[in-house]
């Protein structure tokens, strides 16, 4: 075999298939609709099933009566999931569910249960930290230096209360599953982030080996960090299943349902206070902040964000946070937990602050990048820089409260921080001697493109076309793979990729060099060949070359990425980037306008610089939704939540965006770190640029997001004062 095989990526100069832009492998098949969601599959005798939920914030379920459900005809059967006894503690928990010949009869059916709560007192609300009482919790305090003194003696202090409220997850593709009980086997077509995983999770709940699980996933209407575990809705459908002889059920939630208890980004609502001097330097930092994620409370956020470097801090700094349980759906996972909370809460206050101080904001950041980890202080910089020339910044800013007119421009400042780093994969390369060749690797693929991304490091490693690999994912059988979540799979499916086909290639070249009357380590595999190096005329095609691998008929390699050893050389973890918001915003009607935003984001070696665009775009999209339109509206008097559809809870459409510029950052020296994921990173700083933008705009901050009009308005004269 040839030397220990050099898992490291071409240099920039010399990649072929990766840095290029072949369009989504799967885009035809969506486009087209061919392609089946685990929510379009209807196998044989399906039945639906559908959900009872409690309709109150915080009760008991003192009876229930299933009888008349389960004599409806069509019903095949029920499943108690809260029995008489359990305390509920938020509208929508799972009570019961039905299972039927058709969805009419599976609601007429949890219609007919009868269950008898007593109702309980709860908190829904949280953003008045006052009326919450004993649900409000102290949740940590940090002090440092002596801030007191510091704000005594600063030239310049600023202070504002910020809020950035709950916000529910919106998947196209509610939570749910297809599953069959068969015997001693379940198959499970879930939409799911993380393929490999799942049987073992529900197994333990069903107490069935994860062996006996056959789990499939072609495709997934979105995740954002929501679709991890199987949830009760695995467990409750693979019991209807049963329950109705081993026939498959169609289990996904309502609507609601989905935003009630699907999962939800926590809030976070602080009263901030920074003193510093007249250059703009910060030298004091206090923050009370409190938040929810449901009953749980809510963790704080890391304040002040990316300005907190351990080695070098703001000198005199005080958080106290406050965690509020509340009877509300819990929260989940979306997409850079907790930063996109912390990078408003923070991003916002040194805007007030570089306003108090009359300097422009740009400089404030700039200067006070001190405080941010060394090593990513030049590229902050940079950062900041190239956003503000994308964004005409020096052209168009102006000092809060100068632009004049009915719709006043304005211009604000997010930024973001991430990690990214690959998470454990597996994956086989085989070569056959006919030629063709097999990648299987377990991930799933969550519309971001990790098809194509494995493809193409396959082509790119094995000198072949994209077209010339034959590609197998999303089944528990494959090769383990990670969950999709925290930025990890293109890290970890592409490092494990690399390696597999550097294996299986090493082992090739092996075979062909007789042929070529050469060692193994003087050829390489380029443009469908396998050639000498330096001289490309002496050469093997690609089938000519299988077909020495020899009596096996297939060369079988694999290649791990191991999460807590990652691949040095592959790929590697944080990022950072800078955003600026363009809005206009009519001061009579409170309504904003996007009229350009600008995203500068570095991100390692980039697979597919059209796939990465697209990340920041579906981010900044996003973001400027939330910016704009998203919030939870609960009901303090009846616990309900009261935009539990898609008429009240306001996303953006296309005509709401404005023009997105986005600028990847891929200079040799971020290059050369590998690949990092890109996922999150984007969606962090989106709601603080929009609505420093906002402020900028009318010379008054709108202290909560969303930047609705009566936020604004209420701005504007004072109410929030």
């Amino acid at each position: 075999m040839a030397n220990t095989p050099n898992y490291s990526w071409p240099p920039m100069e010399a990649r072929k298939v990766i840095g290029q832009s072949p369009k989504r492998l799967d885009g035809p098949a969506k486009a087209s609709g061919r392609a089946r969601y685990s929510s379009d599959l209807n196998p044989k005798d399906l039945l639906f099933g559908i959900y009872l939920t409690c309709p109150h914030a915080h009760a008991r379920v003192t009876s229930i009566d299933t009888g008349a459900a389960e004599r409806i005809k069509g019903v095949t059967a029920v499943h108690v999931v809260s029995p008489a006894g359990t305390e509920i503690q938020w509208q929508g928990t799972e009570v019961a569910a039905v299972a039927a010949e058709t969805e009419e009869i599976a609601r007429d059916g949890a219609r007919a249960i009868q269950v008898v709560y007593e109702v309980l007192p709860h908190l829904v609300k949280e953003d008045d930290l006052t009326q919450a009482g004993e649900r409000a919790k102290a949740a940590g305090e940090i002090l440092k230096g002596d801030p007191d003194a510091a704000f005594r003696q600063a030239p310049v202090v600023s202070e504002g209360r910020y809020g950035i409220p709950v916000v529910t997850h919106c998947c196209l593709e509610p939570h749910g599953q297809t599953i069959q009980w068969q015997g001693d086997s379940v198959w499970v077509w879930p939409s799911t982030q993380d393929v490999t995983h799942y049987a073992g999770q529900l197994g333990q709940n069903l107490k069935v080996p994860a062996a006996n699980f056959k789990v499939k996933m072609d495709y997934i209407g979105g995740g954002f960090g929501s679709k991890f575990s199987p949830d009760s809705w695995g467990e409750v459908g693979a019991r209807l299943s049963q329950k109705s002889g081993g026939r498959p059920v169609k289990l996904f939630l309502d609507r609601a349902t989905e935003q009630r208890i699907a999962g939800n980004r926590p809030s976070a609502f602080a009263h901030i206070k920074i003193g510093g001097n007249q250059d703009g330097t910060i030298t004091a930092w206090e923050s009370r902040s409190w938040a929810t994620g449901g009953f749980t409370g809510g963790g704080s956020p890391p304040l002040p964000y990316i300005l907190d470097d351990s080695n070098h801090p703001i000198p005199n700094k005080r958080l106290v946070h406050t965690a509020v349980s509340t009877n509300t759906g819990p929260f989940r996972a979306w997409r850079a937990p907790n930063n996109q909370q912390a990078s408003y809460l923070t991003c916002s206050a040194v805007e007030d602050f570089a306003a108090k101080a009359g300097l422009d904001p740009l400089e404030v950041f700039k200067l006070n990048l001190q405080y941010a980890p060394k090593v990513r202080q030049d590229l902050y910089r940079y950062q900041f820089d190239k956003a503000a020339d994308l964004a005409e910044w020096r052209k168009l800013w102006k000092p809060r409260g100068q632009s004049t007119g009915i719709v006043r421009r304005g211009l604000g400042l997010g930024f973001n921080a991430w990690g990214g780093g690959g998470h454990a994969s597996q994956c086989n390369v085989s070569l056959h001697a006919d030629g063709s060749v097999q990648v299987d690797i377990g991930t799933q693929d969550l519309g971001t493109g990790t098809r194509t991304i494995i493809t193409q490091v396959a082509a790119e490693t094995l000198g072949l076309p994209m077209s010339a690999i034959k590609l197998a994912i999303g089944t528990n059988d494959l090769p383990p793979d990670n969950g999709s979540g925290g930025s990890t799979t293109v890290g970890g499916v592409s490092a494990s990729t690399r390696k597999a086909a550097v294996n299986a290639l090493a082992k090739l070249l092996d075979a062909a060099a007789p042929s070529l009357g050469v060692t193994a380590d003087q050829l390489e595999a380029a443009d469908g060949h396998i050639r000498v190096k330096g001289s490309p005329a002496k050469s093997l095609t690609w089938a000519a070359a299988c077909k020495k691998i020899g009596a096996a008929g297939v060369i079988q390699e694999t290649g791990v990425n191991d999460q807590r050893n990652p691949s040095q050389g592959l790929i590697s973890s944080g990022v950072g980037g800078v955003q600026i918001a363009d809005v206009s915003v009519d001061t009579e009607t409170g309504v904003v306008r996007i009229n350009r935003y600008v995203a500068v984001q570095d991100c390692g070696l980039i697979i597919n610089p059209r796939l990465a665009e697209s990340q920041v775009y579906g981010a900044i999209i996003m973001g400027i939704s939330t910016a704009l339109y998203e919030r939870r509206i609960m009901d303090a008097r009846t616990g309900a939540m009261l935009n539990a559809d898609m008429e009240f809870y306001k996303l953006a459409g296309i005509g709401d965006i404005g023009e997105i510029k986005v600028h990847l950052d891929i200079r040799p020296e971020n290059d050369k770190r590998g690949v990092i994921g890109l996922g999150e990173p984007p969606a962090v700083g989106i709601c603080a640029a929009v609505g420093n933008a906002v402020a900028n705009a009318i010379g008054v901050r709108v202290p909560h997001i969303p930047m609705t009009p009566d936020h604004v308005l209420d701005a504007l004269e004072g109410r929030n004062a």
